[in-house]
């Protein structure tokens, strides 16, 4: 009774909790939710006997009006152009059933989000990996090379997860006037507020093409990741595709509540972004060549086979990072006081893994 194609697929793998120790290992806030918007939460937990508004379509224009003004969007943008989901993980597999039969192809660059090639087997549709280049960037000319008459949707994840690359503005255009005008890229933006390269491609690019959609989330910057809010924003017929294989009532009235709270609290979320932007700066500069240049909130170590053996050292004192066998390290940039803890291990260990100790 069960599909037999399922017992080939990869289970998602959370960061492991080790209680007592630091958990470094899942690319989530340590803070609890802005100050302002954990006020609004707790005031609407007395409605929560109601169900939430299937169609979100506060929320939804909000986002639209949102980021028509951050990401100084041209075209008009409406409720009509987002969809929200739980989480953005959720959109990116409404995306694929929106826009694959089975066996289409869906196609993005290894290793990026893990959950890329699950999404795809879960929609019955064929997952095609694109190699990193030598820089742990997306290699978007061999990408579009892999494009065939199968390609339905293409993933682009910047900053990249796990490496915390990106791409620039100028090589994404120049990769999207390879891609097929029927072919669904989708621009995955988890990390976006964290980018202080100011060279990325963003939502602005929406002007140029018809089938270019930016995903994004509240669960990184914002510190939501326990109520799952993603939004996606795009051309009408895609998000009403997008919307169509969608759980009906899939986000919840606490979500959509903090959602439009964080909406305004913008400045408290710069004070807060920029004060993990520096602690990563300040743990990049200390890891040196060791580290590739991040723009997310984490920095990826590239270690290959000693990646276990970091990670090893790690636990046993007390600090767990998210570990990639036979790859690399990721560690999540948290708080000065979490960093200080970080900075107290993280150099030993990596004497002792050059040592061979």
């Amino acid at each position: 009774m069960i599909r037999p194609d399922l017992t080939s697929l990869p289970a998602y793998v959370p960061g492991t909790t080790v209680p007592g120790a630091l958990k470094l290992a899942s690319n989530e806030s340590s803070l609890a939710p802005l100050p302002s918007v954990a006020e609004f939460i707790s005031e609407t937990t007395g409605s929560v006997n109601r169900y939430p508004d299937m169609a979100a379509v506060d929320i939804r224009g909000e986002l639209a009006a949102f980021v028509q003004q951050r990401d100084n969007v041209q075209i008009p943008l409406t409720w009509n152009n987002v969809s929200v989901g739980n989480g953005s993980s959720a959109l990116c597999l409404q995306s694929i059933q929106a826009t694959c039969a089975a066996g289409d192809e869906v196609l993005f660059a290894w290793r990026s989000f893990e959950a890329y090639p699950i999404l795809a087997k879960i929609a019955a549709a064929v997952p095609v990996q694109v190699s990193l280049d030598a820089e742990g960037k997306h290699d978007l000319d061999a990408m579009a090379e892999a494009i065939t008459e199968r390609t339905r949707l293409i993933f682009v994840c910047n900053p990249n997860n796990p490496t915390g690359t990106t791409v620039t503005v100028d090589d994404f255009r120049d990769f999207m006037s390879k891609v097929p005008a029927d072919v669904q890229v989708v621009l995955d933006e988890a990390y976006t507020e964290y980018d202080r390269s100011g060279t990325s491609p963003g939502a602005f690019l929406l002007d140029e093409y018809e089938n270019l959609a930016i995903c994004r989330t509240f669960s990184k910057a914002y510190g939501l990741a326990g109520l799952r809010l993603g939004y996606i924003v795009g051309p009408e017929e895609f998000i009403g595709a997008v919307n169509k294989v969608g759980i009906p009532f899939s986000v919840n009235a606490l979500a959509q509540a903090a959602g439009l709270a964080s909406l305004k609290a913008q400045e408290e979320l710069t004070e807060r972004v920029e004060a993990t932007v520096q602690q990563r700066e300040r743990v990049s500069q200390a890891l040196g060549e060791r580290a590739l240049p991040s723009e997310a909130n984490f920095v990826w170590l590239p270690l290959g086979e000693k990646a276990v053996d970091l990670d090893a050292a790690m636990k046993q004192r007390g600090i767990i990072p998210r570990c990639f066998p036979g790859e690399g390290v990721r560690i999540t940039i948290t708080t000065e006081d979490e960093m200080d803890q970080l900075m107290k291990v993280l150099p030993e260990a990596l004497d002792e893994l050059d040592n061979g100790s």
